[in-house]
């Protein structure tokens, strides 16, 4: 590394982070309330403290200096001196290295130690001492990086959210056991781009592949004393620097060439973020960044007790998008990773925390205003997860126009009809139309539901049959960890069987769902591995399994069972992409008419007669038939589709409704194999437990008989 000079020069208050312009490096961070800061530079290893010197100037509250002759790759961290006084909100202690909030590149991993702690730990007075220990050997330090990549051609595939199929990955656990990928680029960005995993997206249909938290992340500490790992990353200690175990060339350009290589294959890259909590936790946790910087500011403390924490998000604190700055960085890393990265939307996690002002939720608060007006973000795909653990936490169906949010409303009500359940008819309606009762105001769209059947928290699709209870013994915390409802049946046997019958329901109940999903108005999301058959043994929170049990096992995908779902999933995502009617722009009511006397949406019973008052409220109603008709792709032709349902245990004959048409049978649950074929009888037959899909196309022209 070049010798650098004793001093630093005044430098400017922006842009905040540290900037190289080629002749040296601007270094800017906010604080409202420290009396100094002082940057620490380090030997290339991050080992050894070379220079500590501080920053000159303090403008509207941002210190920054400019270091000259300083390049990419220098190593560095922070240290902040201001009161000690946790009472007041407080925590600066100067004998703790921090890292940048902006930083936007990591080296070495954090190693657990007391040092790591602002306060002595089993002090009488708790977080109320102060701990004088150098921090700097335990934690990973901050690197300078010039962000310069040759994008060439790139162009975002602007993938229409009708047509949108979202995958939802670990970017980890995705590879891991691919044993067609170099061992070294498994679980990597590198792997997530080969052309076998883009092949693969390719042949289920797959646009978007959606993946969990890949900013840099805690191993925290509960969960390495009992020898497990932070898995999903959401324990936040970096919101600009990727994690680094993810791209093991340590290059960052690893991540933008795997964006390119999807990109060019017409599929998005969308990130699960996290911006509602910190891995710093409460008032006993370690000071690692914010809290040492500037803890009054960052995060949200008890008015009259600024001692302790503020927690909606059930991790220990809750980051203060109230406050300008902190918003503000929050913006920035976004825009960072929207920018350099090219990444094409983001998964807000805990999202209503991020809409709550000092009076609770609002979908006018700050962080959706400034979001919703930025000409970079509001044009990404914004998909929220409407929930969080504070009072009036959850809002599905409230955030503001623009964003999608996860609807658990259709997971549970499918779950529940498919396991049988009574009186839930009129719900599976609602979801299949898009969820209009929960989002069709403000002018939003159905794609504003993002449905799933299974996602990263809770069972997968081959776990919600084959288990009735979670079995989480090996996250150690005596199975009472993740959901005790998950609306799931085992079908006779907790657990794996060979038992035939058994197998043949799971099997069939699993693609009756995935025909439901990708036949529903609203956007799509399937769980990595769903379409052949992956497990996690029933664990329902694997959150702190880094392991087999996490890790996708693609040799199912080769066996006979795990082959046939995923070639029914292909054919389902397939028909989803040709017949338009199966996702519309809008919500459909049975009001317009693409042909006289052809409603654009009609329900009916087996008896094909359209469903009464009485049909819609009995409880033991598990048949449903869903007609609904558009404008199809050529223009010259009105495309209308019949979804059938049977969730009851016994055969169903189905009356096709008039008028009558040139059904084809596109897709049965119960016959998977079975090739689109003519139906020449007005009756369809409904195996136990199943779905169908039939189509037909009408010219323009043509009189309905």
């Amino acid at each position: 590394m070049p010798r650098l000079p004793d001093r630093m020069l005044p430098g400017r208050p922006h842009p905040l982070g540290a900037h190289w312009d080629g002749l040296g490096v601007n270094f800017a961070v906010f604080s409202a309330h420290a009396s100094k800061i002082e940057l620490c530079i380090f030997d290339p290893a991050g080992r050894r403290e070379l220079s500590r010197m501080e920053l000159p100037e303090c403008t509207d509250e941002v210190f920054h200096g400019y270091l000259p002759e300083a390049r990419p790759g220098l190593v560095y961290g922070y240290r902040a001196y201001g009161p000690y006084q946790p009472e007041q909100g407080h925590r600066f202690n100067p004998h703790k290295l921090l890292l940048d909030p902006y930083g936007r590149q990591m080296l070495g991993n954090l190693r657990w130690s007391d040092a790591l702690f602002g306060h002595r730990l089993g002090a009488p007075r708790a977080d109320m001492s102060f701990d004088r220990r150098d921090s700097a050997a335990a934690m990973p330090k901050s690197v300078v990086t010039d962000d310069a990549f040759n994008w060439g051609d790139d162009r975002p595939p602007d993938i229409p959210w009708d047509r949108t199929v979202i995958y939802e990955a670990h970017l980890r656990g995705l590879t891991m056991q691919r044993e067609d990928i170099w061992p070294r680029e498994r679980g990597s960005f590198a792997a997530l781009a080969t052309p076998q995993m883009i092949e693969h997206f390719h042949r289920i249909g797959i646009t978007a592949v959606q993946l969990l938290p890949i900013h840099a992340f805690l191993q925290d500490r509960f969960l390495v004393e009992k020898g497990l790992r932070n898995y999903w990353g959401y324990s936040t200690l970096s919101f600009f620097a990727p994690e680094p175990a993810y791209f093991p060339t340590g290059e960052l350009d690893e991540i933008r060439i795997a964006i390119r290589r999807l990109h060019a294959a017409g599929i998005e890259v969308i990130l699960d973020v996290v911006y509602n909590h910190t891995c710093e936790g409460n008032e006993v946790g370690p000071t690692l960044s914010w809290r040492g910087l500037d803890n009054a500011s960052y995060y949200r403390l008890v008015p009259g007790d600024e001692r302790g924490f503020i927690d909606e998000t059930g991790c220990g604190n809750t980051v203060n998008l109230s406050h300008p700055r902190v918003l503000q960085m929050v913006m920035d890393s976004l825009r960072y990773w929207a920018t350099a990265f090219r990444v094409d939307g983001f998964r807000f996690d805990l999202c209503s925390t991020l809409g709550r002002e000092g009076n609770g939720y609002d979908p006018g608060s700050g962080f959706f205003d400034a979001i919703r007006q930025d000409p970079v973000l509001s044009r990404l795909k914004l998909i929220a997860e409407p929930w969080d653990v504070g009072p009036g936490g959850y809002q599905l169906g409230r955030h503001p126009p623009g964003f999608s949010e996860w609807n658990d409303r259709y997971r549970d009500d499918l779950r529940r009809f498919w396991r049988g359940d009574a009186g839930r008819r009129a719900d599976v309606a609602g979801r299949l139309s898009g969820s209009g009762d929960l989002f069709e105001h403000r002018r939003r769209r159905p794609w504003a539901s993002v449905n799933f059947m299974a996602a990263h928290d809770g069972f997968t699709l081959e776990d919600l049959v084959s288990y009735s209870e979670r079995h989480n013994e090996a996250n150690g915390e005596g199975n009472r960890d993740g959901h005790g409802d998950n609306c799931s049946s085992n079908w006779g046997v907790e657990g794996p069987t060979h038992n035939a019958k058994i197998l043949a329901l799971r099997a069939s109940v699993k693609r009756a769902m995935l025909l439901t999903l990708f036949a529903s108005h609203g956007t799509p999301m399937l769980l990595a591995g769903d379409e052949f058959g992956r497990t996690q043994g029933g664990n329902n929170n694997a959150y702190c399994q880094d392991n087999e049990v996490s890790w996708i096992d693609w040799k199912l995908a080769s066996m006979p069972a795990g082959a046939a779902l995923q070639r029914f999933v292909e054919r389902a995502a397939a028909l989803r992409r040709r017949l338009a009617s199966l996702r519309s722009p809008v919500f459909l009511h049975g009001r317009t008419e693409p042909l006289p006397g052809l409603a654009d949406t009609g329900w009916f019973g087996p008896d094909g007669e359209p469903l009464s008052t009485a049909d819609w409220h009995d409880p033991e109603g598990r048949v449903l038939a869903l007609r609904r008709a558009c404008a199809a792709p050529d223009d010259d032709h009105v495309e209308v589709s019949l979804l059938l349902l049977n969730a009851s245990a016994a055969h169903q004959d189905f009356t096709l409704p008039g008028p009558r048409m040139p059904w084809v049978s596109a897709l049965d649950s119960n016959h998977p194999e079975a090739h689109e074929a003519p139906l020449a009888a007005g009756t369809v037959t409904v195996a136990p437990r199943s779905a169908r899909l039939l189509f037909a196309l009408l010219p323009k022209e043509e009189s309905l008989p």
